[in-house]
Formats: structure tokens, C-alpha cells, sequence
């Protein structure tokens, strides 16, 4: 089932937690923040499972604000509980603004990812991401399954960039694929290109590990500079990649001193 997804990703980040000592207070408060989409997930599933086909439509033609405009007023109240203080204090301020305001937010990333309003703060944005999240991963999985054509640098569903990159077995090597930031949805790509800039020569492709953490890796474009984690499977099995590439925050470190910009940060800013 799809809730599991969320039932997943809150036990592996327990499991890090105790890991990772470095990572464990991000871990922290992503778990309680997943505690949240998960409801929120439930709750959407209960409104709309009995009316909600399978669509070929493009996923971003859905936006039922009538259904999600009063959570987005629980959502609030739950991050001003949990989050980091500038994060608490941006909720606090939109709770006070109320739902004229909460529509643009949540209309102007839906659409845009937060780029047409220039007085959106990256507090607010991320806001929006979180909040969409589940109800993104809901539309997702009830999407006709789409044709794909070569490689697509972003998210064949929504159109959002990936947030990481996933390896398994396949024959004598392995296949990859991308995780989409928003939906979720993963689709294949190939292994030797860039997500960022579509670079498919073999010497300007890298990626590099750490003992400490084999089963992540950075792979690195030197024609663009961006970077983007990957989780191998083949050598972690009960990974997660969402939550194994939040807790690896050592390679992030790496990769930016080393000049590298994270094509798309994940949801602790890292």
C-alpha cells in the first residue's frame, strides 16, 4: 500500500538516527514531520479514494484547494510545534495571514515551485513543498502509467527535479533511476548522464563514496558542477533513498567543498 511508504520512511529514520549521531537531530524532526504527511495522506485517501480513478492527465492539472486549504491551518500549528525557530516563526506569521494568502503559496509552488512570486521566502517555499508533498504522492499513485522517451532530466509525472538517485540489480551490473522531489514518482534513467545538464561524456561523469557510508555515493557532473546522491541498493538493501540521502550529510560537506552545488536540496536544507 502506499501509506506504507510513510510507515517506511519513519522507522528507517529511527533507524539512522542511531547510526548516524551527526545526522540525528534532522532525523528527529523529519520523522515527526512525515508523522504529519502521513495523516494528512490518510486523510486525502479518505476524502477522494472512492471518486479518484486512474488519470493520464498531467498531474499538476489537479489542485483541490477545497480539500486542502483546511489542513494547510493544522499543518501550521504542527510545524510551529516541531521545527527549527525560523520555521516556526514563518508559520506562526502565516497562520496569522490566513487563507487569501495560504491559496497563493500553495498555488504558486504547485505550479511554479515557488519562482513567480518574488516576496516567497525559503522559509515559506518549503512550507509549500511539505505540505504538498503527500497529496503530490497521492495524485502519483494513481497516474496511468506514462511512456518514457530516453532520459528525462526531471520528473516524467510533475515536471519537478529529482532529489536522488537509486541503484539495483540488473544482470551483471546495476540499474538507475531518479527520485522525484515533489510525487515521488521514480523513473528510470541512465547512468552515465547528468540529471542537471544532460553532460553524457564518460570523463566529465564521476562519482565518489566513503567508507564510513558505502551505500550513498555523490555523483558529480564537472561541466555544470551540481551533484546529486545516489542510494545503491545493492549494497543496502533496507535503505530508504529519501531518508538514507537526508542522514549522509558528511558527502553533501564534501561535495560543496570540493565546488560541487546540490542540483536539489532535500528537505533539511542540506
Amino acid at each position: 500500500m502506499m501509506r506504507d511508504r510513510w510507515d517506511m520512511r519513519i522507522h528507517r529514520a529511527t533507524e539512522l538516527a542511531s547510526v548516524y549521531p551527526f545526522a540525528a537531530e534532522g532525523l528527529r524532526f523529519y520523522r515527526q514531520l512525515v508523522a504529519f504527511q502521513r495523516s494528512l495522506y490518510t486523510h486525502i485517501d479518505e476524502v477522494l479514494a472512492d471518486d479518484m480513478k486512474a488519470s493520464g492527465g498531467a498531474l499538476r492539472d489537479d489542485l483541490d484547494l477545497f480539500l486542502l486549504l483546511p489542513q494547510f491551518s493544522h499543518f501550521l500549528v504542527a510545524i510551529e510545534q516541531i521545527a527549527p525557530l525560523p520555521v516556526q516563526q514563518t508559520a506562526a506569521s502565516l497562520a496569522q495571514q490566513g487563507p487569501a494568502r495560504w491559496r497563493q503559496l500553495i498555488e504558486d509552488f504547485w505550479h511554479y515551485e515557488g519562482s513567480r512570486e518574488e516576496n516567497v521566502t525559503p522559509s515559506e517555499s518549503w512550507l509549500a513543498w511539505t505540505f504538498l508533498q503527500p497529496y503530490a504522492e497521492y495524485l502519483a499513485g494513481r497516474r496511468v502509467p506514462v511512456r518514457q522517451d530516453g532520459a528525462p532530466l526531471t520528473c516524467p509525472l510533475c515536471g519537478a527535479r529529482p532529489i536522488v538517485g537509486v541503484l539495483r540489480s540488473e544482470g551483471d551490473g546495476a540499474k538507475k533511476s531518479l527520485v522525484c522531489m515533489l510525487c515521488a514518482h521514480e523513473w528510470a534513467f541512465r547512468r552515465i548522464y547528468c540529471p542537471s545538464c544532460g553532460e553524457e561524456r564518460e570523463p566529465q561523469m564521476a562519482f565518489y563514496s566513503a567508507p564510513e557510508i558505502a551505500h550513498v555515493r555523490v555523483d558529480v557532473c564537472d561541466t555544470c558542477h551540481t551533484y546529486l546522491k545516489s542510494v545503491d541498493l545493492t549494497k543496502m538493501g533496507l535503505a530508504v533513498p529519501i531518508v538514507d540521502e537526508l542522514a549522509t550529510i558528511p558527502l553533501d560537506l564534501w561535495a560543496r567543498e570540493h565546488g560541487y552545488e546540490k542540483l536539489q536540496t532535500n528537505l533539511l536544507g542540506s
